[in-house]
């Protein structure tokens, strides 16, 4: 009876452990869930299937770039969600036939997400889908990745990011690529 009594014992430490163990992990992912959320989600779903990008990969950058605060401006002027250009905006716009008369309607966040997820999405095409060159040029310019390119800093493929000369640009990428993954981890 001693013997069946301590199995006993046994199972029920082991099922009090896998219930912590459960919520523990519960907790983590909901505390995971804060600090990486999918804000704006109906536009970043609607925007990334229209223009075939992974939305968690959109979630990244939007998170990168603005932490999910539309009123973001940055030093160099970007403006919005996904930190936008005003040329780049208005090209943009031009391409996809929306009326954009002024630079204040980045802050909208549906006109910020459908601007910034067809330009990357257009930077993916541009690239062969290489989700690292995309991102160095949406951060650094296409222009600088090209010359890092020609000069043999940077590989076609993307394959060495470590390499990419602007501080700021090597953590940006480093930083997507790490918040994409954990995305990818809780949202799919």
């Amino acid at each position: 009876m001693q013997k069946k009594a301590k199995i006993i014992c046994i199972l029920a430490t082991i099922a009090i452990i896998f219930i912590l163990l459960f919520q523990v992990f519960k907790v983590q992912n909901i505390i995971l869930k804060k600090i990486y959320p999918i804000k704006y989600s109906d536009y970043v779903y609607q925007y990334a299937e229209e223009y075939e990008v992974d939305p968690l990969l959109i979630f990244a950058i939007i998170k990168a770039e603005s932490n999910f605060k539309p009123n973001v401006v940055s030093s160099s002027k970007a403006i919005g969600l996904m930190q936008l250009m005003d040329a780049t905006a208005e090209e943009l716009a031009r391409k996809l036939d929306i009326p954009f008369t002024e630079k204040a309607s980045l802050y909208d966040p549906e006109l910020n997400i459908k601007l910034g997820t067809k330009y990357f999405s257009d930077l993916l095409k541009e690239y062969n889908q290489n989700m690292l060159l995309a991102l160095t040029a949406y951060n650094a310019g296409k222009g600088n990745l090209k010359r890092w390119i020609e000069q043999g800093t940077l590989k076609e493929d993307g394959s060495d990011i470590e390499n990419i000369p602007y501080k700021e640009t090597n953590n940006y990428v480093r930083k997507i690529v790490r918040d994409y993954k954990i995305y990818q981890g809780l949202y799919k």
